[in-house]
């Protein structure tokens, strides 16, 4: 045992899990980390894109002890291509954790926090829909699609300086086709408070959401699926507004690429009380999709089976929650984007 950030006593061998856990073969189990601590342990493997710091492993897997969930390793390859800035990333006082329950003693305050940073733009969902979500077990698809959120909090003693919010989706459709299809992880929210902007973990928090991507598939028993997509609804770049630009760079920065919305004219539903909607009408909003295809990040094109596939998961995702007849516009849509042999072309997210 090795004490590590938090104050938590952690193994550093592998051990198994004792609630659904990532299996398959020992290649691709992962070993475990947690932010480092601050003497330094023995070196890890260089990182396959560049030397990485020594207290970085190259893998890991998450699991459950008891009733404590285990933070987010440090897997330097999950980085993205262009986030490499991660690697030297100083954890020195911090700590993450995850939000599984609405019962969580963060719960409240990363909602809120999410709320204030979202709520009034439209783009955030009400208390009562995330709480929800955290009751989603991906051991039981919800139309044929399973289901894992989570929400992290990245904590200097009890203050919050990063959080996150994703949802890890497994397309489980009745009839298997011969190759298995891909995992989605839906980027929903992330803040960064100011004094941590820049230094590299937002690199971390694109990273983490991986891990809830490779325990869904497990957990949905597709653990040999190995074609993780993540996928972000953005404002579409207008040269002007600050925070929608500033996200928009780091995005490119990183390496993900923009669906060609001249080709995928991608819409969120409407977050209006329902109320408010069937007042007026449905008004989705208009957003681009930014994706990282693991693996794929060089692609230059994007099947269009792949795009209906990534669209359909969101609007089941989002169907959950909102009436039938409020999202059969969007649904709608879905039948004009290209079809299945076609492809779709990827930008840059600045263009």
């Amino acid at each position: 045992m090795r004490k590590l950030g938090g104050g938590r006593a952690l193994a550093s061998q592998r051990a198994p899990r004792d609630d659904y856990a990532a299996t398959g073969s020992p290649a691709r189990q992962h070993l475990r980390t947690s932010p480092p601590p601050t003497s330094a342990p023995p070196p890890s493997p260089p990182h396959p894109r560049t030397s990485a710091p020594p207290h970085i492993p190259q893998r890991g897997r998450t699991r459950y002890i008891g009733a404590v969930l285990e933070p987010p390793q440090l897997i330097a390859a999950d980085l993205a291509p262009g986030d490499e800035r991660g690697l030297t990333f100083d954890w020195s006082g911090l700590r993450v954790e995850r939000i599984r329950s609405a019962q969580h003693p963060l719960f409240d305050r990363v909602y809120e926090r999410l709320w204030a940073e979202f709520g009034h733009k439209g783009e955030m969902e009400k208390r009562a829909v995330i709480a929800q979500r955290l009751t989603w077990d991906p051991r039981q698809p919800i139309n044929h699609h399973a289901l894992l959120y989570e929400m992290l909090a990245v904590l200097r003693g009890d203050e919050i300086v990063g959080l996150r919010d994703h949802t890890a989706i497994v397309p489980c459709p009745p009839q298997r086709h011969a190759q298995p299809g891909q995992v989605i992880v839906h980027l929903s929210h992330i803040v960064v408070e100011a004094p941590l902007r820049g230094g590299g973990l937002s690199a971390w928090l694109r990273a983490f959401p991986l891990q809830a991507g490779r325990e869904c598939a497990a957990a949905a028993g597709e653990p040999e699926r190995d074609r993780l997509t993540l996928v972000a609804e953005m404002e579409h770049s207008d040269g002007l507004t600050r925070d929608v630009m500033a996200r928009l760079r780091s995005y490119d920065r990183a390496g993900f690429r923009k669906l060609d919305p001249d080709a995928v004219r991608y819409v969120q539903p409407d977050f209006r009380p329902p109320a408010q909607i069937d007042a007026s009408s449905v008004q989705p909003v208009p957003l681009a999709l930014v994706v990282r295809r693991v693996g794929r990040e060089d692609e230059a094109v994007l099947p269009g089976a792949e795009v209906r596939e990534l669209v359909a998961a969101l609007y089941t995702m989002f169907g959950i929650h909102m009436r039938a007849d409020h999202m059969a516009p969007l649904w709608a849509l879905l039948d004009h984007f290209p079809a299945p042999g076609e492809t779709v072309l990827l930008r840059g997210p600045m263009e």
